[in-house]
């Protein structure tokens, strides 16, 4: 993980994030064997992109991504923002006064680097710095599930095939307070 920088993204990264997206979420798709959704691959792509729309319209209010570069290559992303509509219904409201981290990307030829993780401690710090105490994090995907697991535990609701048989979402709610932010330099 040398010379990776961390930095907030500008307008003329729009379109190599959309490359970026379109790289990883691709290779999630087919890691997951759900390489013949194309319109979900599609779907998926469009609302990233509409993300980060929203983040550099609001200049960080809506939506707050950090992104990870390794010789000016877009290499991983991470953003916070309002729950989803998906995390609303599926908790009932539950969690709807909470801000989600989501767009956890890491180039599949980066992965396993501690990038993601980079990234995500570094967002605990900026959700710390702006007062916010808890946050809520979701994925359908089986194999970042498993990831999830290992770092978060448990998660707090299952929505049993809700993808699919076998292919569950699952949520889970986190106060920062319980975070052990970890910086291996």
């Amino acid at each position: 993980m040398n010379n990776v920088e961390i930095s907030r993204p500008r307008i003329t990264d729009i379109e190599e994030l959309g490359k970026f997206f379109r790289i990883v979420i691709m290779d999630t798709f087919a890691r997951e064997g759900l390489e013949e959704k194309l319109d979900d691959i599609e779907n998926e792509i469009e609302e990233k992109k509409k993300y980060l729309k929203s983040d550099l319209d609001s200049s960080g209010q809506n939506k707050y991504f950090l992104i990870a570069l390794s010789q000016n290559i877009i290499i991983g992303s991470i953003e916070y923002g309002l729950v989803s509509e998906l995390i609303i219904n599926c908790t009932d409201g539950q969690l709807a006064e909470l801000v989600e981290i989501g767009t956890v990307f890491v180039h599949p030829n980066y992965q396993g680097q501690g990038i993601g993780n980079l990234l995500l401690n570094l967002m605990y710090l900026t959700l710390q710095n702006r007062g916010i105490k808890e946050f809520c994090l979701d994925s359908g995907y089986t194999n970042a599930q498993k990831i999830w697991k290992k770092k978060f535990g448990e998660p707090d609701y299952v929505i049993k095939d809700y993808w699919g048989v076998g292919y569950d979402h699952m949520i889970w709610r986190k106060s920062i307070n319980e975070i052990t932010i970890k910086f291996n330099l």
